[in-house]
């Protein structure tokens, strides 16, 4: 990856973005866009105007950085993510994760909007991601070793930490929502799945399957973060139903789970 990008991408933000280290890091997928409760906005800015990282491709994107405070935390949120299928290099990508590394940030939240795979699995439902399958098999970290990065090669035996992932289950718990413990899997797209690739994907164990996440968990975990994944059951996988995909059926799902994904959210970051 090109370095000076995200060197450039750095230099965009204000000093105030640096001065404190974030609590917490979050990443917004489709559908989570207004999934933010905020009590003191201290910095925001369109994608469009962020080098290295330019205005989201795909609806259901806010594609906008936030800097705020909520009940004495700080989170820095990602409103919308750039994905491979975009062309945009990996550097579009990861550069969140990298800057939100740069402002000192140890811990992240990655949510994504995912087919669900299990056929426990209902749309609307939510999965605590426990692990993934990247069926790309490559990653950002392929090329020349950065060591600001971790170590040449990472252990990925845990790269969504426990404790995290306990705190996401307490607070389903306590809202009372639909959820389970799952493996993601990553599909680059920007095409859905087969049939065929979704049974093969529940037969290597996966719960559910979308676009995005995992360079950023990858990247992440390398660089020394604890990161919790959490995705939305916005659809059955193909060949589970036989309705037909569309990206607009992940919009319309995002905007029925908006409350309880502002819900979780907001557990997640009181109970850090």
């Amino acid at each position: 990856m090109n370095l000076g990008a995200f060197d450039k991408t750095a230099a965009y933000f204000p000093d105030v973005c640096f001065a404190t280290p974030p609590d917490v890091g979050i990443l917004l997928g489709s559908g989570w866009g207004a999934a933010l409760e905020m009590d003191e906005v201290v910095f925001r800015a369109s994608y469009a105007d962020i080098p290295g990282i330019g205005a989201s491709t795909v609806p259901g994107h806010a594609g906008e950085f936030v800097l705020y405070r909520r009940g004495g935390k700080l989170v820095a949120a990602w409103c919308g993510r750039r994905h491979c299928y975009e062309g945009a290099g990996w550097e579009a990508v990861v550069a969140p994760v990298e800057m939100l590394r740069r402002m000192g940030c140890q811990t992240v939240l990655l949510t994504n909007a995912a087919g669900g795979i299990n056929p426990l699995l209902e749309p609307g439902d939510f999965v605590i991601i426990r692990d993934h399958i990247n069926l790309l098999r490559t990653n950002p970290l392929v090329g020349a070793h950065v060591p600001e990065w971790g170590p040449r090669f990472p252990d990925m035996s845990e790269v969504y930490a426990r404790r995290l992932a306990e705190l996401l289950r307490a607070g389903v718990n306590r809202l009372g929502i639909r959820a389970m413990d799952g493996v993601y899997a990553f599909n680059m797209g920007p095409a859905y799945e087969t049939p065929a690739e979704v049974r093969a994907y529940r037969a290597m164990g996966a719960d559910a399957v979308g676009m995005s996440t995992v360079p950023e968990a990858i990247f992440a975990k390398s660089c020394g973060m604890k990161v919790a994944g959490l995705s939305l059951v916005s659809n059955l996988a193909s060949g589970i139903s036989p309705a037909t995909l569309s990206h607009s059926e992940v919009v319309a799902a995002g905007e029925a789970a908006k409350p309880k994904m502002r819900a979780l959210i907001g557990d997640f970051v009181d109970r850090l």
